[in-house]
């Protein structure tokens, strides 16, 4: 019987292959033959040579790097299934010298503590044969004590943090405690989907919780970034050897739509747009053919493997009793994690100010409630004037639609009223660094969507919040941190027009602007020749080290912000009592 099992199982297996999104490997083929390419260009396997990082991604790599040159211990990175969190890991591993850095990378969740130590020792080449973690524990303390001394920094990255169980976070956290009078003897790097948050939340993980000092959630990509993705994978790929292969505007903006920004959905709709323009003989990909793509994708799983009827019975039969069975009789643990951990519910904010809350623990349990009785648009939209409020613009009408999800929708408004929306995503010290009011997206159990809350100050160790929530005007770091995502905006005002008029090697008036204002923050002592030169370079990048912003030398929209906000002659509302 196992036998006969063990054949239906490879048959279906081979069937799903085949079947996978309706993709015959003839047709792939042929379809790369058609348009040039050498290979597939949007292969959902990771591939360095197709490695691309957008500004969402460079910023990730910045934390990283900025959290390990800093021996911060424990660095924080989230983001959706998909997102590229991996691709930001293995690339921010393989840019480490190797000579000043040794590195190791866990990419299997489902281990023990007595495990994870093995996969760690054997990481670094160290002898994992003990049984016990105390001899596991001891060899790792030795090894870290000789590369301290030779002058190297051990890098751990674990990967999928969020299905580890409680007793092997603990582990990590022990791990932690590695170290000499001085300074952590190893950095570790904690990538997880946003649901590893909420773990992090809970009561007995306050002490790994309170260690991760350098965090950041990487976003979706933007339009802009979707459309340089695709053009990239496709110029590594090869192709348009034989005829320029393009993906019409209205194209990407139809896959963009689709993916939301996420990596791995943008290579599967452009994968099958590929295979439908071939079908179709078109040199081009239209709004149509990747429409067309993007709806095949949802239809034929069911309607090619599913419909047929040798198929269907060992579907639900075979693999759900070989698996299920095997996985269980295997590892009988192995379905721990998805009992103890529930998915992240999303985030609240700013309530009407009639509303009575409580204090304390109260006033916690009760913040879900408070803030649902309003939506997620009418949320954003409080958010967002009183930030105009406090700019002195006039304010969005209730009558104007606002779409929360489209990140374009608030930037046009803000476009409108000649101020800038910049969303963030950093942690409590960096929103004080920036020193302006900011709109706060907040997780709470149970509510859909996103809520804000403004925060405008800092007042004895109190975040004030505007408007109040019922009769409270503060928050303690306490309560905020268990509830913020690390995401928000912010409006500010680029009073010079500098942004994307000074970069690395322009001329002109807009950089002998550039120039006077890093003069006056005390980066700048050269001339105002109003070129982008190497000393202009390095003022640059010591005003962003003084502001703790990664040290790329250009004066983007972080940079600009924070240079506004270090000159007092700009009008603009700063957070009261915050860092200048």
């Amino acid at each position: 019987k196992l036998i006969v099992g063990s054949s239906w199982i490879c048959y279906l297996i081979r069937e799903i292959r085949r079947s996978e999104y309706g993709l015959d490997p003839g047709k792939i083929l042929m379809y790369l033959d058609f348009y040039g390419f050498r290979e597939k260009p949007f292969n959902l396997t990771p591939d360095p040579r197709f490695i691309f990082l957008s500004k969402n991604h460079k910023e990730a790599f910045a934390h990283l790097l900025y959290g390990i040159l800093n021996r911060s211990g424990f660095i924080l990175l989230t983001g959706e299934v998909g997102s590229g969190k991996t691709t930001v890991l293995r690339a921010m591993l393989g840019e480490l010298d190797a000579a000043q850095y040794h590195t190791g990378f866990i990419f299997n969740p489902y281990l023990s503590p007595l495990e994870l130590l093995q996969n760690i020792n054997r990481e670094f080449g160290i002898s994992s044969d003990y049984s016990n973690r105390a001899s596991l524990l001891d060899g790792l303390n030795s090894f870290l004590l000789e590369q301290n001394t030779a002058g190297r920094t051990i890098v751990l990255a674990i990967d999928e943090a969020q299905n580890l169980e409680g007793p092997v976070l603990e582990q990590i956290r022990l791990i932690s405690n590695l170290e000499t009078e001085k300074e952590k003897l190893i950095q570790i790097v904690l990538s997880g989907q946003p649901e590893f948050l909420e773990i992090l939340k809970k009561e007995e993980m306050r002490q790994l919780n309170q260690r991760i000092t350098v965090r950041y959630h990487l976003k979706p990509m933007d339009f802009s970034d979707t459309v340089g993705y695709v053009h990239h994978r496709i110029r590594v790929a090869g192709g348009g050897a034989r005829r320029k292969i393009i993906f019409s505007q209205k194209a990407l903006k139809r896959i963009h739509g689709y993916s939301e920004g996420l990596p791995r959905l943008i290579n599967a709709a452009c994968d099958r747009a590929l295979l439908t323009g071939f079908t179709k003989d078109a040199p081009g990909i239209s709004s149509s053919i990747a429409a067309t793509g993007i709806e095949d994708m949802g239809r034929n799983p069911a309607s090619r493997l599913w419909r047929r009827p040798l198929v269907q019975i060992p579907v639900f039969f075979l693999v759900a009793a070989f698996l299920g069975a095997g996985i269980y009789l295997l590892h009988p643990d192995f379905l721990n994690p998805f009992h103890s951990f529930q998915p992240m519910q999303v985030e609240k904010e700013t309530a009407p100010t009639d509303l009575a809350v409580a204090g304390g623990e109260d006033f916690i349990q009760t913040l879900p409630s408070v803030l649902g009785k309003i939506s997620e648009e009418e949320s954003a939209r409080i958010a967002f004037n009183t930030l105009a409020d406090l700019w002195k613009v006039p304010p969005i009408s209730d009558s104007s639609p606002l779409n929360v999800n489209d990140s374009d929708s608030m930037e046009r408004e803000a476009l409108n009223r000649g101020l800038g929306l910049y969303k963030f995503s950093t942690n409590l010290n960096g929103l004080l660094r920036m020193g302006y009011p900011a709109a706060l997206e907040l997780t709470l159990p149970g509510i859909p969507g996103k809520r804000f809350l403004l925060l405008v100050g800092v007042e004895k160790e109190q975040l004030l919040v505007a408007p109040p929530i019922g009769d409270r005007k503060s928050l303690s770091f306490a309560e905020l941190e268990r509830h913020w995502s690390g995401r928000g905006f912010l409006l500010w005002k680029d009073s010079r027009n500098l942004l994307r008029r000074t970069w690395v090697g322009a001329k002109g008036e807009p950089v002998r602007e550039l120039q006077s204002l890093l003069k006056e923050a005390g980066t700048y002592a050269g001339a105002q020749t109003g070129h982008y030169d190497d000393g202009t370079l390095a003022a640059v990048r010591k005003f962003q080290a003084l502001k703790g912003i990664e040290q790329d030398g250009i004066a983007g929209e972080q940079t600009l912000i924070a240079l506004y906000r270090a000159i007092d002659r700009f009008d603009g509302p700063r957070l009261q009592g915050g860092s200048k």
